[in-house]
């Protein structure tokens, strides 16, 4: 038992941006199509986080062309660049899977207003963008080591 707790220690993310359910998200993530890599965005509201640890996900949910779309993000996935709070929202519930029902300003969520939540946003965005900063430099001096030649 202990020996599977080390192994999930090892691969938790060294910082995760803290946003909770009913908050609207914007997740940069990294699609590889081939030998290319780009970076979707996908914004949505916060229905739920389950599970704790390396097993971590949240579920993001948002309308396309009329058509509810949900998708599901592990937290610690080497593919999520960052997570950006665009809105904090104000819920009463831990799942809000109510929201899948729900038409035109039904589907709302309220919104928590004043300068904490300003700041709180400020400081989780800027912490995100340093630490996806972070996790590009550690990808681009892995991939040079890879490309230098060894001494045999």
């Amino acid at each position: 038992m202990d020996l599977i707790k080390a192994i999930e220690e090892g691969q938790k993310r060294p910082y995760t941006t803290e946003f909770n359910v009913g908050d609207t998200v914007k997740v940069y993530f990294k699609i590889i199509e081939g030998k290319t890599e780009r970076i979707q965005v996908y914004e949505g509201v916060v229905l739920c986080i389950k599970n704790s640890g390396a097993r971590k996900t949240f579920t993001v949910r948002k309308e396309s062309y009329g058509v509810g779309v949900e998708r599901v993000f592990p937290v610690n996935s080497p593919r999520i660049v960052k997570v950006e709070i665009v809105r904090v929202g104000k819920v009463r519930r831990s799942k809000l899977y109510y929201l899948r029902d729900k038409i035109g300003k039904g589907k709302k969520v309220k919104e928590k207003l004043g300068g904490e939540v300003a700041n709180f946003i400020a400081q989780q965005n800027k912490n995100a963008e340093a630490a996806a900063h972070a996790a590009e430099e550690a990808i681009k001096a892995e991939k040079a080591a890879e490309h230098t030649p060894k001494a045999e």
